[in-house]
């Protein structure tokens, strides 16, 4: 039985033996049959790596805008169309809400400061506690506080962008810009990017911040639509969405529809659910020109067969057998779609790679995508190469032989 068993493996080793050497005698063909599983392995590789480096960049930045957060959208209803300051110091009175900050918005605000307006800049107004829990967001000058929001105080961050447009080469802090024809005084600047939240995707990073109780005078109403809850430490957002779901539902009468609480494990869910369909469709599409590449590996074997034809007949007239034929053209187009497949991970790696700095993403290699560009390029080298080799096998000795 042993005997047996290295004779077979022999028989095998020569297999592998006989199909290089002819992979090697027919270069050009064997090129252009490899090249269809190269250019298809590596467009599977490339684009589920660059999606996965995409979605991944997507996932860091909305949970570094949203880390500990709830966003709160208001309807309202025919009785209260808002949150009032009372309600919002109820919500932060909850055991598992740190804080809470309102975002007004003044849409469209013209900015003005001697002679010289900007039409259409998102103003935003924050709370005192905005600034406490982000304090990175000013750059100089000071924070906006409580008696400024008690006060509504008619103060105001600027960024980078209305300082160069308003007060080039001039200090802005302690001078005065107009927002829709009130004059406010710059106590200090702002960078955009720390203002970076869930909900500024929608409606835009602000130029400007004020107290959001001048905001609300300035929109002649007393009602918060939108705000971001800052869960305790601890606590899952999960129970904080609950706690707030029901102190609002008191609020709001028990009425439907009149709120909106997101979650970061809903946008996640959301996002996951988005890229893992992208995924697939792309690999769908990609797998296409794997199809194309197993295609021309049956060609070439079915060519190949026609071409050693005498070859096959000498085998079976010394008494190969027909599985012992078919396992050599098995081998060999086995092999060729593995080549194909090897060179197109590498060299797919290497594309998603350059795509992510061009884009600025995160580079995350997929060992999924690995597994599934191997794993097709090796089964297509099977599927595809057994009727050829089957065609082999089955050739009959006599016939072959005439053939010379």
């Amino acid at each position: 039985m042993l005997k047996g068993i290295r004779g077979t493996l022999a028989m095998i080793g020569e297999c592998f033996r006989m199909s290089l050497s002819n992979i090697r005698g027919a270069k050009v063909r064997s090129f252009l049959t490899v090249l269809g599983i190269l250019i298809g392995v590596m467009a599977v590789i490339a684009l589920i790596t660059t999606v996965n480096g995409v979605s991944g960049s997507i996932s860091d930045s909305f949970l570094s805008m949203g880390a500990g957060t709830l966003t709160v959208s208001v309807a309202g209803s025919d009785l209260k169309t808002g949150m009032s300051a009372d309600d919002l110091e109820e919500l932060t009175k909850l055991d598992e809400v740190e804080g809470v900050t309102p975002t007004v918005n003044i849409n469209n605000a013209r900015i003005s400061r001697g002679g010289h307006y900007e039409s259409k800049i998102p103003v935003s107004g924050k709370n005192a506690y905005y600034f406490l829990t982000n304090p990175e967001v000013v750059l100089r000058g000071r924070m906006l506080n409580i008696v400024d929001e008690r006060n509504m105080s008619a103060v105001c961050l600027i960024d980078d962008e209305m300082t160069e447009t308003f007060f080039y080469g001039v200090d802005p802090l302690g001078q005065q810009i107009y927002v829709n024809g009130i004059p406010f005084l710059v106590v200090g600047t702002f960078s955009a990017e720390g203002t970076e939240s869930i909900a500024s995707i929608f409606t835009g990073t602000p130029n400007i911040l004020i107290p959001y109780t001048t905001a609300l005078k300035m929109n002649s109403t007393s009602d918060v639509t939108a705000f971001t809850v800052y869960m305790a430490d601890g606590v899952t957002s999960e129970e904080a969405s609950e706690a707030v779901e029901t102190a609002m539902d008191a609020m709001f009468s028990y009425e439907e529809d009149t709120f909106t609480i997101t979650t970061m494990d809903a946008i996640e869910d959301t996002m996951k659910t988005m890229t893992g369909m992208m995924t697939s469709l792309l690999a769908g599409i990609a797998s296409i020109a794997l199809l194309v590449g197993g295609i021309g590996i049956m060609n070439m074997m079915l060519t190949t067969v026609t071409e050693r034809t005498m070859e096959i007949g000498l085998k079976k007239a010394l008494g190969a057998r027909q599985w012992q034929i078919q396992l050599q053209f098995l081998i060999e187009s086995f092999l060729l779609s593995l080549i194909g497949g090897i060179a197109g991970i590498l060299l797919g790696l290497g594309l998603s790679l350059i795509l992510s700095n061009a884009m600025g993403t995160t580079f995350r290699i997929s060992t999924g995508a690995i597994a599934l560009g191997f794993g097709f390029s090796a089964a297509i080298g099977i599927v595809f190469g057994w009727a050829p080799a089957r065609k082999a096998s089955r050739l009959n000795p006599i016939d072959a032989l005439r053939a010379m």
